[in-house]
C-alpha cells in the first residue's frame, strides 16, 4: 500500500482536480489510498458559516450559499452533464448540514465546529471520487469516520488506536483504489470529531500505520520541505533528506509543511514520508526517514505569528517553584493553550502560547487572582534550528526582542 495525501491547495478548483488525475497517471495508483482535504479555503468559509450560526443567524443561509456556489462552479467545470448523480449528492450533503443547524441543541462551540467544518472534506472527496470514476480511474469512496475512532476532545481529538486498527484491518479493501477524507474521525457515539487544523497529514499517517503501508506521499504546491517559508524569508532552499527526529523537531516548532502528529506513527513502523510537488510529480522532493542526516545541512527558520507571551510573578515576590508551576500548567491545560516556549527564573515564569481556542481572557483572569501578570498579544515567535551567530544576529536586527532562549541546536526569539 501507498498513501497519497492531497491538500486543499492541490484541489482548489477543477484544474487542480484534473491535475490530481494527471499525478495518478504519472506515478501510478495500484494499491493506493488517497486522502484529501477540503477544497481551497473551504474550511475557512465554513468557519464563517459557524460564526454566523452563533452570532448572526440572519446571514447563516447566505454564508452556506457561498460555500455551495464555490463547489457548484467546480462541479460545472468537471461534469458536462448536469444530470450526473454527483450534483444531487452534493445538494444532499449541504442539506444535511442545513438540517443539523436547524435541529442542533448543543451550545458547545467546539462540538458544533466539528459537525460543521467536516463537510468540507466530505464534499471534496465525493466530487473527486465521482470525477475519477468518470475518467475511468475506478475508485471506492470511504467515510473516514467509520475507520478512525477518537475521544470527544472536539477540534483536536485523540485517536483510539485499538478501535481504529480493528476497523481498518477488518473492513479495508486493498484491491481497489480508495479515496477518503483527511482531518475527520468520530467518537464512541458516532459524532464527528476533527484531528486539528491541517490534520489530513495525520490521517494519512494513521492509515499508513494501520495498513503497514510502504510509504506516505504528501503532494504540495512546493517542491518539498524548504529550510524556511519563502513568504517570510529570502533564499529558501530545498531540504532533500530529513530524519524523523529532525522533522518532528521542525513540526513541533511550527513548520507548516508537516503536521506535528504525522511523524509519530510513521516513525514507529519506519514508514518513509515523501513531500513532493503536485506540479512536478516526477521530481524527488524531500524524503523523511530513519537514520538520515539533514541534507543539505542548513539553518532552518520557522515563524509563528499571532502568538501570546504571558509573564507571571508571585504577588509577594516569592519564588516560582513546583507548586506554582503545577498550578500554571493546570490552567494552561484547562483553557487549551498550546505552549510553544517556556522560560522561568527564581521569581518569574514566562510562557508563549498559541491561543487556538480563544480562551485567553478567561485564562488571564485566573492568573491575575494569584500572580502579577504581563501579557503581550500578537507577538511573533522565530525558531532557528542549527543556528549560527551570523544568522542569529541578522534575525535580531531591527526587532524588539521580548524573550530569547538558546540550546545547543535551537534558538527561539519572541518579538513584537
Amino acid at each position: 500500500m501507498q498513501i497519497y495525501k492531497f491538500g486543499g491547495a492541490s484541489v482548489k478548483d477543477a484544474h487542480g482536480i484534473k491535475n490530481l488525475a494527471r499525478v495518478l497517471h504519472a506515478v501510478g495508483y495500484k494499491n493506493v489510498l488517497i486522502v484529501v482535504s477540503a477544497m481551497g479555503k473551504t474550511t475557512n468559509a465554513l468557519e464563517v458559516v459557524l460564526k454566523n450560526y452563533f452570532e448572526n443567524k440572519a446571514e447563516l443561509s447566505s454564508a452556506i450559499q457561498d460555500v455551495i456556489k464555490y463547489h457548484n462552479t467546480i462541479l460545472l467545470d468537471l461534469f458536462e452533464d448536469e444530470s450526473h448523480p454527483i450534483f444531487k449528492k452534493i445538494i444532499y450533503l449541504f442539506k444535511e448540514l442545513d438540517d443539523f443547524f436547524k435541529t442542533n441543541k448543543s451550545p458547545d462551540y467546539n462540538y458544533v465546529y466539528d459537525q460543521t467544518v467536516s463537510y468540507g472534506e466530505l464534499v471534496s472527496t465525493t466530487i473527486i471520487s465521482a470525477y475519477l470514476n468518470t475518467i475511468d480511474i475506478q475508485n471506492n469512496w470511504l467515510d473516514a469516520r467509520t475507520h478512525i475512532k477518537s475521544d470527544n476532545y472536539y477540534r483536536r481529538a485523540n485517536v483510539d488506536w485499538e478501535a481504529t486498527q480493528h476497523n481498518i484491518t477488518t473492513s479495508f479493501n486493498k484491491k481497489t483504489l480508495n479515496i477518503t477524507q483527511g482531518f475527520i474521525s468520530s467518537d464512541a457515539n458516532n459524532f464527528t470529531t476533527t484531528l486539528g487544523r491541517e490534520g489530513s497529514d495525520y490521517t494519512a499517517a494513521i492509515y499508513a500505520y494501520c495498513l503497514n503501508a510502504e510509504s506516505v506521499t504528501i503532494w504540495k504546491d512546493v517542491p518539498g520541505v524548504l529550510n524556511a517559508d519563502p513568504r517570510y524569508f529570502e533564499n529558501a532552499q530545498l531540504l532533500h533528506k530529513i530524519s524523523y527526529e529532525e522533522a518532528i523537531e521542525l513540526a513541533f516548532y511550527g513548520a507548516s509543511v508537516i503536521h506535528p502528529k504525522t511523524l509519530q506513527p510513521l516513525q514507529r513502523k519506519e514508514i518513509p514520508l515523501y513531500i513532493k510537488s503536485f506540479l512536478n510529480p516526477k521530481n524527488s522532493g524531500t524524503k523523511v526517514g530513519k537514520g538520515i542526516t539533514l541534507e543539505p545541512n542548513l539553518p532552518c527558520f520557522i515563524l509563528k505569528k499571532n502568538q501570546v507571551l504571558i509573564s507571571l510573578s508571585a504577588l509577594d515576590f516569592s519564588y516560582i517553584v513546583e507548586d506554582n508551576i503545577s498550578e500554571i500548567f493546570k490552567l494552561l491545560h484547562t483553557y487549551k493553550m498550546k505552549v510553544v516556549v517556556i522560560q522561568n527564573s527564581a521569581i518569574s515564569f514566562s510562557v508563549c502560547v498559541d491561543n487556538i481556542f480563544n480562551n485567553l481572557e478567561e485564562l488571564l483572569q485566573h492568573f491575575k487572582a494569584k500572580f502579577s501578570v504581563t501579557c503581550h498579544k500578537n507577538v511573533s515567535l522565530y525558531t532557528i534550528r542549527h543556528y549560527n551567530n551570523d544568522v542569529l544576529k541578522k534575525l535580531e536586527d531591527n526587532k524588539n526582542v521580548l524573550l530569547k532562549q538558546l540550546t545547543q541546536e535551537t534558538v527561539q526569539i519572541v518579538t513584537t
